[in-house]
């Protein structure tokens, strides 16, 4: 079997910015005397891929290094360096070279999204507009909708296995529990809370629902102050539904709720503070 194609710097970009993921452009915007690559010359960085090049040799790896300095401290914008190929690049061509850096920081928040319902479908429509990244799971088989493929920074997931789903995750994301199955509601709670440091865990349903899970939950070990960070009903603190329970009114909610713990979240990432503190804002 031959390798696939290595992905061209366009096709990346496109890809990255869909997914809402950390990246940076890198283009070569002057050039004097002799150099490896003509001006527009582009190339993509990550944090451990690079697709296409400006070239080659110590002055890529100085870009390359340059970007991932950048995205590591979560900067972003623009930015021009310049790179004499005879000096400080060290390369025998003795050009001269300005890059442009654009750096992209990626999606705001992840919204991890167990449930494809109706409550659920009607949460990945309302967060499209928003810079989130949405990871929508569900453990049975041909549930997501035709659509939901073409939609920027979404990634449907087949779940079979909650406790491996929750594993998956990336930390510090916020998390929604709304499946079919109270059964497995309840063990993606259960995991959620073993892992100890997502953002946000909600729960839909009601307090009797919440009450029973919650004495389950202790005999699991769970203590006052995890239980605690588990928001169900969902929705109440923005207000609630106003007594409307259809599917819309239930996921507006639900996403109006999540609004302010995720700009809490990104004000507490900028101050160092750990999931633990940030359990602590919101319970």
């Amino acid at each position: 079997m031959s390798a696939s194609r290595p992905q061209a710097w366009h096709e990346a970009l496109h890809r990255l910015q869909r997914d809402g993921l950390p990246h940076a452009l890198a283009t070569v915007v002057t050039s004097a005397g002799s150099t490896p690559r003509e001006p527009g010359a582009r190339m993509v960085i990550t944090a451990d891929e690079v697709f296409d090049t400006l070239g080659g040799g110590t002055f890529e790896f100085q870009v390359i290094d340059s970007a991932r300095e950048r995205l590591a401290s979560g900067e972003h914008g623009m930015s021009l360096e310049a790179f004499a190929l005879g000096g400080r690049s060290g390369q025998c061509c003795g050009g001269f070279v300005n890059v442009l850096l654009e750096i992209f920081p990626g999606s705001a928040a992840t919204l991890a999204l167990f449930g494809a319902g109706h409550v659920g479908t009607e949460l990945v429509r309302l967060a499209a507009p928003l810079p989130w990244r949405v990871l929508w799971h569900d453990s049975r088989d041909g549930v997501f909708p035709d659509w939901a493929e073409a939609q920027p920074r979404l990634a449907c997931r087949h779940a079979a296995d909650p406790r491996a789903a929750v594993a998956a995750l990336p930390a510090g994301s916020h998390a929604l529990v709304l499946t079919h199955d109270h059964a497995e509601d309840r063990e993606l709670v259960d995991a959620l809370l073993q892992r100890g440091d997502m953002a946000s865990i909600g729960l839909i349903g009601s307090k009797s629902k919440w009450a029973s899970f919650r004495s389950r939950l202790t005999d699991a070990g769970h203590d006052e102050a995890a239980l605690g960070s588990v928001r169900c009903p969902i929705g109440t603190a923005s207000g609630g539904t106003g007594g409307d329970k259809t599917p819309y009114a239930i996921a507006l909610a639900a996403l109006a709720e999540l609004l302010p713990l995720v700009g809490n979240a990104e004000h507490a990432d900028q101050r160092g503070l750990d999931p633990a503190e940030l359990r602590g804002i919101f319970s």
